[in-house]
């Protein structure tokens, strides 16, 4: 079944989760009319190749060109040419970022159908999407509507007074301008009496209009404080748990648009306040409301639009090589990263440009020896792009990182490795805009430098702690004393993992495998506190190796080799020794199990049971699979060919049914590599995997693969019993 039809039989609350994913940048339109030819595409490798993302764009537009002239409903012909035309608008020029969308929506996709898989949600998504997250939402759209529509009452209000300003400015200057023999005559007694009226009115006006902007701008301070700011802050920490596999980060357009709104609210109560400021200088009086209040008032707006436009300076896209689009936050040194920083509120128009310098760790704390700068040009101008419904943005794409050493001792952090020291990425910018002077600044989450991708789990293991522990946009002396994490907290993480690198999440059963990999017996305490070292430092006991450096091996193993058999939930994976001949002494002979190897580093083997004529039963594990091997054989085809020889006996496969009782063709079938060799007039050849089946006095239970050594009888017995010569055999999948 594909992943759409999936997704479309999932319960109305993930659908709704689903509905978040799709806008104007990728409509569900196409998603829906082109399900199969998407999900069958690289998206991701597309999203870092221009030209690959230009061929899968043309390839798209004729997708949808045949989609559009099979269809009979004309509106939704028309719908779909409405589609294709904005797709060329905004793709033609970087089909990049139209590969990275799909990519980002199909990633999301599984996650969302890896979490409909798990019997609940994990403490971190259930907060991140909680019913009381879309409500607040709500009323945050509700009180930014209210308050734009009491500023335009106001901006008709200040209109009025100016026009019952204007006629009695009219009407005293009329009045002073006749003969002063008729000062004393009823009619200028009744006139003088009309003119204190209408001052007196005025002045009630002027009064009504200075309170109205003092409710509205205290409104506006509450709204900031006690709402805008929390959304804000909310924000930066789904950004976090995105960056660390969890939820798709939304929400930046919906946040745009609430400081866009209010900032656009302060500019019009300034604007308004100039005006009364322009009326005083026409007609004043004793008491006279606006000299007494507009100063006060300016100043709180002025206040409020500084602060507002410096919590809109936001780091949209953290610090991320285009190698590794899924591991952000680590930075090679000698390779290239993006990051991009947008300003939230949609300013007046600006008659000069807005550059943004860029600073490399420059809050260093004391003792680093390690130090870097940037190469590149760190000064760039942010632009308007247009799908950002006209706010300013930048994107750094070519900064390099060189490290250099500086003199001095090592204090603590000495003591830290490579990967738990943390640096950071600044940006600062300034403008003038309306009278008011505002120094912009902003900062990436912290980053970790490495100088070999060896280093690669390393870091991303510090990059996963510190984003799930904290919420600090900078602390850089974190892996000094780091805090313990939940197994409920880390596990929710881990899941996640493999959600973005392997396309499902881990089930219950399977985190509760890995919970008693890690912790043993606290394994079902879902509160149990893990250290930093005994998860990324330590090794496992016996091993040469730590507990995430095993599984970030197993999760390369899988995005590498066993996607396909990962994804149809063949694997087992995370079972013991001991569960797994418990699982199968009672199963059918030839029944098997597929798991990770916990000896090995990236390994995978296969355990099948065996029923002797005295009633004993035998357990056989091949020797794990690494990537070496699955280099040369897809794991589906090794399953399908392996052998087991021994003397007198013809080689046959023991591997009969996939564990609990499905038959191996029938599970594995549509898997099996079945394309015949294009070498002609060449005899079509097989690289074979076999293993030689302990004799009765051996005592080890494992059988070596794929190529053991083999006795002369070993090797006739075979030549005779296969379809083709083993001496000149050869892989089709050698070089």
């Amino acid at each position: 079944m594909s992943q759409w039809k999936q997704i479309q039989q999932l319960e109305i609350r993930l659908l709704e989760h689903v509905d978040y994913l799709y806008d104007d940048n990728f409509p569900m339109d196409i998603r829906q009319g082109l399900a199969s030819w998407i999900e069958s595409q690289d998206w991701d490798t597309a999203a870092t190749d221009e030209s690959m993302a230009a061929v899968l764009f043309s390839n798209l537009l004729t997708q949808l060109d045949r989609v559009r002239s099979d269809e009979q409903n004309f509106l939704q012909r028309h719908n779909m040419k409405i589609i294709q035309q904005q797709l060329q608008v905004k793709y033609t020029t970087n089909p990049a970022v139209m590969a990275k969308v799909i990519s980002t929506c199909l990633r999301e996709e599984r996650r969302i159908l890896s979490s409909a898989c798990m019997q609940e949600q994990g403490p971190l998504e259930k907060s991140l999407q909680s019913s009381v997250a879309f409500e607040r939402q709500k009323n945050m759209d509700n009180r930014v509507g209210i308050i734009r529509g009491s500023v335009q009452l106001m901006d008709q209000a200040v209109k009025y007074i100016e026009d019952m300003q204007d006629d009695f400015d009219f009407r005293y200057k009329t009045l002073q301008s006749r003969d002063s023999t008729d000062r004393n005559s009823d009619m200028m007694k009744q006139e003088v009496t009309r003119l204190q009226e209408m001052l007196n009115r005025l002045d009630f006006k002027r009064k009504e209009i200075l309170s109205k902007m003092d409710v509205v701008v205290k409104e506006i301070d509450d709204l900031m404080t006690s709402q805008l700011s929390p959304e804000l802050q909310d924000w930066k920490r789904r950004q976090q748990i995105a960056a660390i596999g969890g939820p798709l980060l939304t929400g930046l357009e919906q946040l745009q648009g609430w400081f866009t709104l209010t900032a656009q609210s302060l500019f019009q109560i300034k604007r308004q306040l100039d005006k009364l400021g322009e009326l005083v200088v026409k007609v004043t009086y004793e008491c006279d409301p606006i000299p007494l209040q507009k100063p006060q008032l300016e100043e709180r707006v002025k206040y409020l639009l500084y602060h507002l436009i410096k919590s809109s300076f936001v780091v949209e896209k953290q610090p991320c090589m285009p190698t590794h689009p899924q591991k952000p936050l680590i930075i090679k040194t000698g390779v290239q990263f993006t990051t991009k920083v947008r300003l939230l509120v949609k300013l007046p128009e600006v008659d000069y440009q807005l550059k943004v310098k860029t600073t490399f760790d420059k809050d260093l704390p004391p003792g680093r020896v390690r130090q870097f700068f940037i190469l590149t040009n760190n000064t760039k101008v942010m632009d308007i792009e247009d799908y950002s419904n006209g706010c300013l943005s930048v994107e750094f794409r070519h900064l390099l990182k060189e490290k250099k050493y500086i003199n001095g001792t090592k204090g603590n952090e000495g003591l830290l490795s490579v990967t738990e020291e943390l640096h950071s990425l600044s940006f600062e910018a300034c403008f003038t805009v309306q009278g008011l002077t505002i120094d912009l600044e902003t900062c990436s989450l912290p980053l970790v430098v490495i100088s070999n991708v060896s280093q690669l789990p390393g870091g991303w293991a510090s990059v996963m702690w510190y984003n799930l522990l904290t919420d600090e946009p900078r602390n850089l002396a974190f892996f000094g004393n780091p805090p313990r994490a939940t197994w409920s907290q880390l596990s929710e993480v881990l899941s996640w993992q493999f959600s973005t690198f392997a396309g499902q999440g881990l089930n219950k059963d399977q985190l509760s495998m890995l919970g008693e990999k890690l912790l043993g017996q606290h394994a079902s305490c879902s509160d149990y506190q893990v250290s930093w070292s005994k998860f990324s430092k330590e090794n496992i006991p016996g091993k040469p190796f730590s507990f995430w450096m095993w599984l970030d091996s197993i999760l390369e193993l899988i995005k590498k080799h066993l996607l396909p058999v990962w994804n149809e939930n063949y694997i087992m994976g995370f079972v013991s020794k001991e569960t797994e001949r418990t699982l199968l002494k009672d199963r059918e002979p030839g029944t098997f199990l597929l798991r990770f190897s916990e000896s090995h580093l990236g390994g995978i083997t296969f355990t099948w049971v065996e029923h002797k004529d005295n009633g004993e039963v035998k357990f056989n594990s091949v020797e794990p699979y690494t990537k070496s091997r699955l280099s040369a054989l897809p794991f589906a085809d090794i399953i399908r060919d392996y052998k087991v020889i021994s003397d007198g006996v013809v080689p046959e496969n023991p591997l009969k049914f996939l564990y609990p009782d499905i038959p191996k063709d029938e599970a594995f079938g549509r898997l099996y590599n079945c394309q015949p060799s294009k070498v002609h007039p060449y005899i079509p050849s097989h690289l074979i995997p076999i293993s030689v089946h302990p004799d009765a006095s051996s005592t080890p239970l494992s059988c070596r693969s794929p190529e053991p050594p083999m006795t002369p009888g070993e090797f006739n017995m075979l030549n005779e019993h296969l379809c083709f010569d083993l001496d000149t055999m050869s892989s089709p999948y050698s070089d």
